[in-house]
């Protein structure tokens, strides 16, 4: 049976939070498995840098610690490929985590191409519904959210309660910028999506994504669509 970690009060995670922020990523991620593991998961779209970054933090200090993936079945043949790779590289098998529907029963059921049609629902089916299904037995997430990311993220704890999840939310990159990622990727030799070397600044499915513009890297994302969130975290 599996021994789940008594969960803090939400008093108690604010004044974490408080104490995390002046932490390395390293030292936070260290706390989280200290006080979770087993009952930790990180998750990683092997699309961004940041992602990368955390993954090679994490394993480092906990080799077998769940790394998930959402497989949504519409992601470029370059996040595949590189999944397969960070297995080899680092020891490790990649957990997928799929929607209840493949792109073809789903086309049947809502009609075809959903993404083009409504972004939001074919998010949910897609990737928040099989997020919450991969998460429920865990108490505690590493995620690679950073506040500089985009204006929905600017105010990302280091550490919450996610209530959408029930469990703890834990971003130790949250304060980093784009350049403390990008160096710590080439002082490391941490492996990351060849398609970020073509412009790309944030990669999903290969359906809804497209080069950036005005320096907004997650404006290639649901291009034509009010729309920067797939709805993981929000």
């Amino acid at each position: 049976m599996v021994m789940h970690a008594t969960l803090p009060s939400r008093e108690a995670l604010t004044a974490l939070d408080t104490q995390l922020t002046s932490q390395t990523p390293q030292a936070i991620v260290r706390w989280a498995i200290d006080h979770y593991f087993p009952n930790l998961a990180l998750t990683c779209s092997f699309g961004g840098s940041s992602g990368m970054v955390l993954l090679d933090i994490a394993l480092k200090l906990e080799p077998n610690l769940p790394v998930l993936v959402l497989d949504t079945g519409l992601l470029f043949s370059e996040t595949y490929a590189l999944v397969e790779q960070i297995e080899k590289h680092y020891g490790i098998t990649v957990q997928y985590s799929r929607p209840r529907q493949t792109v073809a029963e789903q086309a049947a059921t809502h009609g075809p191409e959903l993404w083009g049609t409504n972004p939001d629902l074919c998010c949910k089916l897609r990737k928040v519904e099989p997020l919450k299904d991969v998460l429920a037995p865990y108490d505690a997430w590493l995620t690679a959210l950073r506040r500089d990311q985009s204006s929905t993220r600017a105010n990302t704890p280091v550490v919450s309660w996610n209530e959408k999840h029930q469990l703890v939310k834990i971003c130790p990159l949250a304060l980093w910028t784009e350049r403390d990622i990008w160096r710590y990727i080439h002082a490391n030799g941490v492996p990351y999506n060849p398609l970020l070397d073509q412009g790309y600044t944030s990669l999903g499915c290969h359906t809804c994504t497209s080069h950036p513009v005005n320096g907004d890297p997650r404006s290639g994302r649901w291009a034509g669509f009010n729309k920067t969130e797939c709805g993981l975290h929000i």
